[in-house]
């Protein structure tokens, strides 16, 4: 389920984050099911406790996930997730594409390598 990349400079805790915070919005991770807990996924991904619990704590903070006393944690199912998320993502193509034109990025070239993205998750 979450798969760790120790290349990837990003810390541990926020590749977890992102795992789950995609799982929930895919919808994978429905609504009201119960996470992993701390010390199991700790020892499935051979990692301190710790860092899964920094996670949670994040997840919880963003409103992905929440605590319920005395029997761990459970996914939220909250719509504007999914809208929240959306809207970083478009944030953040608005920055790219801007800094994209800023290099002489043409419109064309910009498109086709959309397409392109698009087009290899399709295969």
């Amino acid at each position: 389920m979450i798969i760790i990349d120790y290349q990837n400079r990003k810390p541990i805790y926020e590749q977890i984050v992102e795992r789950f915070q995609m799982l929930i919005v895919k919808g994978v991770l429905e609504p009201d099911t119960q996470m992993p807990s701390v010390r199991s996924l700790a020892a499935e991904l051979s990692i301190n406790p710790n860092t899964i619990q920094k996670a949670y704590t994040l997840l919880e903070q963003q409103g992905y996930i929440y605590p319920v006393k005395g029997r761990g944690n459970f996914v939220s199912g909250s719509k504007t997730l999914l809208d929240k998320k959306r809207n970083a993502f478009f944030r953040q193509l608005e920055t790219l594409v801007k800094e994209g034109k800023e290099m002489g990025v043409t419109k064309s070239e910009c498109m086709a390598c959309t397409e392109a993205v698009f087009e290899e998750g399709e295969h």
